[in-house]
């Protein structure tokens, strides 16, 4: 049927019809308004996409001011995508790593915005300002292969109607857990691109520091930490006992009990290194008050890990002070209201515990097979890792 047919057939009906065709017409049209917004300028947009039924996810993306179209080398666009799992780009590696501002909403002289677009993702849903409606936990990615759908399904709307991210090559770059949504999600895209259903040039994907052999990590904490003098024989034994049961969990594919195991590993590890900071083992995960005992320290240090408090908590832990609230209390409050369309009902990092709950039974599984496929696809793949910042 033609648009002029259609129209015709619209002029035609009867008056009350009409006056329903327009009314819905305005809420499709109030909906679209509402799932995504941006800034004035057009140098930030940001919003929604409905991934899977009651499954929303946020997106937040930055265009660069220095941006150059030569036609040789296209202005490329990074997807950053952060550990945890249930840890938020959108607010950490937005604020506290490559963003154009840090933590105390200050120009950042190094961030990545000068060589690139950025498109930060609070991904899986459940993260950071992506949500399950009524917080239905049985609505989150159960596995890394659901996440990567989901964060397809946000990429293939992005891109569906978007001339500029289309003609730019995409590099999907990501740290610690991070790592196993780059590698499924690039699969994933490129299956989504040989289907139509994704107008993309993935480039290559980074992985910093990122968590696709969770076996090599446990097997190397006991004799890494023993030869920098962190643990001593007893720990050493002990750590690497857990490490080997953690080892035949593996090879057994056991993988839900390789992940309680992983907690008890980081257990032991604390115990007997004094509550060593994961992060950075030249310092002590424990509160500086000369009056807390180191019993307590331990306790204080076990429940934060044993609540995956870890991960996220290192990275607030690099946040400014200033804001009242600390970084959760910025990001429910100053970004939130500069955003707009985040829901009144929810609130930044309040279901970070539960994605990573949900993905427990995927969360010692290695991705390296993965890293090759993309190899033998041509895929650039860069693995890297660095020293500790003081």
């Amino acid at each position: 049927m033609s648009p002029v047919a259609s129209l015709s057939q619209v002029a035609m009906a009867p008056r009350p019809f009409v006056a329903l065709l327009l009314l819905l017409c305005a809420a499709a049209a109030f909906v679209l308004a509402a799932d995504a917004a941006g800034t004035a300028d057009g140098s930030e947009e940001w919003g929604y996409v409905q991934v899977r039924p009651k499954a929303h996810m946020f997106w937040w993306l930055y265009h660069s001011p220095q941006r150059v179209d030569n036609g040789r080398t296209p202005w490329p666009t990074v997807l950053w995508l952060q550990g945890g799992p249930g840890a938020s780009g959108v607010g950490y590696g937005n604020f506290m790593e490559i963003g154009p501002l840090d933590s105390e909403l200050k120009p950042r002289a190094t961030t990545w915005l000068a060589k690139a677009d950025l498109l930060f993702v609070d991904n899986p849903v459940g993260t950071g300002f992506s949500y399950v409606e009524g917080g239905d936990k049985s609505l989150m990615a159960r596995t890394d292969a659901e996440a990567a759908r989901d964060l397809v399904a946000l990429l293939c709307a992005l891109y569906r109607d978007n001339p500029r991210l289309r003609a730019s090559p995409l590099y999907i770059v990501a740290e610690s857990y991070g790592g196993k949504f780059a590698v499924t999600t690039a699969l994933a895209a490129l299956r989504a691109v040989e289907q139509g259903r994704l107008r993309a040039n993935l480039a290559g994907v980074a992985l910093g520091d990122s968590w696709i052999s969770p076996l090599d990590f446990v097997m190397s904490w006991g004799p890494l930490l023993y030869q920098v003098s962190r643990v001593d024989e007893k720990g050493l034994q002990q750590c690497n006992s857990v490490a080997a049961k953690i080892k035949d969990q593996v090879e057994k594919q056991q993988f839900a009990d390789a992940e309680e195991s992983w907690s008890e590993l980081e257990s032991v590890v604390l115990e007997n290194s004094n509550s060593v900071d994961f992060y950075n083992f030249l310092k002590d995960d424990a509160p500086s008050d000369a009056t807390t005992t180191t019993a307590q320290r331990k306790r204080s240090t076990l429940s934060s890990f044993r609540s995956k408090k870890g991960y996220s908590g290192y990275l607030e832990s690099m946040a400014a002070a200033s804001q009242e609230g600390g970084f959760e209390g910025l990001m429910n409050t100053v970004i939130k209201k500069k955003l707009g369309i985040v829901p009144k009902d929810v609130s930044w990092g309040e279901e970070s515990g539960d994605v990573f709950d949900a993905l427990a039974g995927d969360f010692m599984k290695p991705r390296i097979q993965e890293v090759d496929q993309l190899l033998k696809l041509g895929v650039n793949v860069t693995i890297y890792s660095g020293q500790v910042r003081n």
